[in-house]
């Protein structure tokens, strides 16, 4: 992209500046300066050609058109790039990178791929969570990606404290992070499908839970860590758990996550075991609420799509694990048209693979046109615009942080991804810096910023520890994986 659009091109793209007054701040920790465009994604979708904005003390400051820039201590040239929000991945398995395309489990269903890997994930200890989060956290920055829960519910006996030691890994880095406390009660000999060696009591869940909120959690404005409760998912823990676990949260004032209706054989478990539909599952026991998100839900009908929107449900929509598990083509645009909070996750390294949200923003693009093909409509609106959106705001919204996480705006984190767009994947794209962001490529952030700090400079991870990290991470998977 070689050159800025030209007004008419703006107006033929839609592009909305909104009239851009924000007053400009004398200095600034950081400034971005001189995008091809800055894409606030806030609630007025403002696109800025030659827009800029300002950082300081961790939260914008200020963002205007070129020509009103403050001083700054440090300033990044974004010219030839697109400037966005941070990305936010709302589901993922940091642990599973030990195990990525691991091949014994790649051929089966979902039930199949994690009887096979629940052996391997019961060697977890604290080493093997510090390691593979720092790992992953660095691998989700060099995508563009500043803010990632993580659903860490395998907890072998005497592994030791894993969230916590994932936690200190974001902290190293300086990852924005949401990490939840998953768990699993419900093993074999009880109908469930995990064994004994990863399950917990169910006094210990909760008591862990309580103990890692008070530790941890933080509900200040702009927070780097936050804490949700999370059993993992209807065939791996009780009832009992699942209503004790949302009155735990409602008195602790945290979020709920779980999986939910992610397989067509879940519907068969949740028939059998409890007479009902997963979506009934999760009203009978307390979760039907705004306090809650849950992972992939690919299977519901019309009418639970429609619930999930009045109970403002949210959904962490993981195209490329649903694909490669065969669980199917989640309804996106009905549940975005019910009023369900979308965001996107990549899910496990060990079902996904790969952990770029930019690859989950492209598929869920994809997917979303060809769904609606395939339905004999009109690819409609699901373009590159609400990808970003899913990939941003609706990301924040799944983490009750809406308006604070996924858009710039003064206020807002200091959060942003730059990208740059004037290599040879982008010759000939000249009128829309958003749509050739995600249907050209592939493509890595240039710049990743959390809190006004660069993760990312110019395409590399700036922190010299990952080489280190990267031997560490060797050493482990490969006892982890050893016969």
């Amino acid at each position: 992209m070689g050159s800025s659009p030209t007004p008419g091109a703006k107006a033929a793209v839609g592009w909305n500046t909104g009239g851009m007054s924000v007053a400009s701040p004398a200095s600034a920790d950081l400034l971005i300066r001189n995008s091809l465009l800055l894409a606030t994604v806030d609630a007025d979708r403002r696109e800025i050609p030659g827009g800029w904005v300002a950082i300081d003390q961790g939260l914008v400051v200020g963002l205007g058109e070129r020509g009103s820039e403050p001083d700054a201590r440090r300033t990044i040239d974004a010219a030839g790039c697109l400037v966005t929000p941070g990305l936010i991945n709302t589901h993922h398995h940091l642990y599973q990178n030990l195990t990525r395309s691991y091949s014994p489990a790649l051929e089966g269903n979902l039930f199949g791929w994690l009887t096979t890997l629940y052996p391997l994930w019961s060697r977890l200890d604290e080493e093997a969570a510090y390691v593979s989060a720092w790992v992953g956290l660095a691998e989700l920055a060099l995508g563009g990606c500043t803010t990632s829960t993580d659903h860490l519910y395998v907890h072998p006996r005497g592994s030791g404290d894993l969230i916590s030691a994932e936690i200190a890994a974001a902290r190293e880095i300086g990852f924005r992070f949401h990490p939840t406390r998953g768990s699993m009660s419900l093993s074999e000999k009880d109908g469930g499908l995990p064994p004994d060696s990863v399950v917990e009591s169910e006094d210990v869940i909760l008591s862990e839970s309580e103990r890692l909120v008070a530790r941890h959690h933080d509900p200040s404005h702009g927070a780097m860590v936050r804490v949700a409760l999370a059993p993992c998912s209807p065939f791996s823990v009780t009832q009992d758990l699942m209503r004790s676990t949302a009155e735990l949260a409602e008195r602790l004032d945290v979020r709920l996550h779980t999986h939910l209706a992610e397989d067509p054989g879940e519907n068969d478990f949740c028939l059998e075991m409890f007479g009902c539909r997963p979506i009934d599952y999760l009203e009978r026991v307390g979760w039907a609420s705004d306090r809650s998100w849950v992972a992939h839900c690919v299977h519901p009908d019309p009418a639970e799509i429609k619930r999930l929107g009045a109970w403002g449900t949210g959904v962490a929509h993981c195209p490329s694990s649903n694909m490669i598990l065969g669980a199917g083509l989640a309804p996106i645009a009905e549940m975005l048209a019910a009023g369900v909070p979308v965001g996107l996750g990549c899910d496990g390294s060990a079902s996904a693979d790969a952990a770029s949200l930019w690859l989950e923003s492209r598929t869920a693009m994809l997917q979303g046109r060809l769904r609606a093909g395939l339905a004999g409509q009109l690819p409609g609106s699901f373009g590159a615009r609400q990808t970003l959106e899913i990939a941003t705001r609706g990301g924040a919204a799944c983490l009750g942080r809406h308006g604070e996480l996924g858009e710039l705006r003064v206020g807002a984190v200091g959060d942003v991804a730059i990208w740059g767009l004037d290599d040879v994947r982008y010759a000939g794209s000249l009128i829309d810096p958003i749509e050739a962001w995600l249907r050209c490529g592939p493509t890595s952030a240039r710049h990743t910023i959390v809190a006004g700090r660069v993760l990312v400079d110019n395409g590399q991870f700036v922190d010299t520890g990952l080489e280190q990290k990267l031997a560490d991470h060797r050493r482990i998977a490969t006892a982890m994986q050893a016969d």
